[in-house]
């Protein structure tokens, strides 16, 4: 775990911010990739890129300050230092989907479109910020007992202190290599794709099952709905989501011209 990864002129770089920013970059150059054979306006892909990052930081921060507001009440400077982590997930993709609306109609082009244009650019961020997670020692497992793949963490972190010289599982990983298999899957998705939306519904029915399995592995504080935590109704739910537009959406696709 490397929650610091360098010093430049005495400032610490984290390994958080970092692992966020790479995964701002390959999400932009997955747009780029998709687009190769499609006209787009210049800056298409920078601008997307830009809404939805923004709009789903945001929107993961709000969320994770919600979450855990007896701690940021009394440290309200803590609430913008998103470098060190504190980020929750759902809540990002609640507000990058408004932006997303919103970005679609200021380029006039059909909502699933370009949900099924931009998914898939979300996928591969999302799993190098897990990578992040894990340098930075949050999102942290349950122990692991004597399980092969247990982490054990330095006492400089939360889980460290918590679970002295006790090997975790590591979720985080575990989690970021789903994502990678997810994204692949929507990478070859999106040309074969009958009818628009159908991308976007894929990575709903494959993304929340493996995040609703995770949840039982976690072993940092969790909110919980009666039975379920708050990660996992939520993954049931968009899984719903899912299986319904694949069953209702419209069979058409919008297809923009060829360079």
């Amino acid at each position: 775990m490397h929650p610091v990864l360098f010093q430049i002129f005495g400032k610490e770089i984290y390994s958080y911010g970092i692992m966020t920013a790479l995964g701002f970059l390959c999400a932009i150059l997955t747009w780029l990739w998709l687009g190769r054979r499609e006209t787009r306006p210049p800056g298409f892909a920078a601008d997307l890129g830009f809404w939805l990052m923004t709009s789903g930081i945001v929107g993961s921060r709000i969320a994770y300050v919600a979450a855990n507001w007896a701690h940021y009440r009394a440290a309200p400077l803590a609430i913008i230092r998103i470098d060190q982590g504190g980020l929750i997930f759902y809540g990002g993709l609640l507000l990058a989907s408004a932006a997303l609306a919103l970005f679609a109609r200021h380029h006039r082009l059909p909502l699933w479109h370009l949900a099924d244009f931009a998914i898939p650019g979300l996928a591969i961020g999302h799993a190098l910020g897990r990578v992040g997670c894990f340098l930075n020692g949050c999102c942290y497992g349950r122990p692991a007992g004597d399980h092969f793949c247990g982490v054990t963490y330095p006492p400089v972190c939360e889980p460290g202190k918590l679970f002295a010289g006790i090997p975790l599982y590591p979720v985080q990983i575990i989690e970021s290599a789903c994502l990678l298999a997810i994204w692949v899957a929507l990478l070859a998705a999106y040309p074969r794709r009958k009818k628009d939306g159908a991308v976007f519904a894929l990575y709903l029915v494959l993304y929340p099952p493996c995040r609703f399995l995770l949840e039982y592995l976690r072993g940092d504080e969790r909110l919980s709905w009666f039975a379920l935590d708050v990660a996992q109704a939520t993954s049931l739910a968009l899984l719903l989501a899912g299986v319904l537009l694949f069953a209702f959406l419209p069979r058409r696709k919008f297809t923009p011209p060829a360079r």
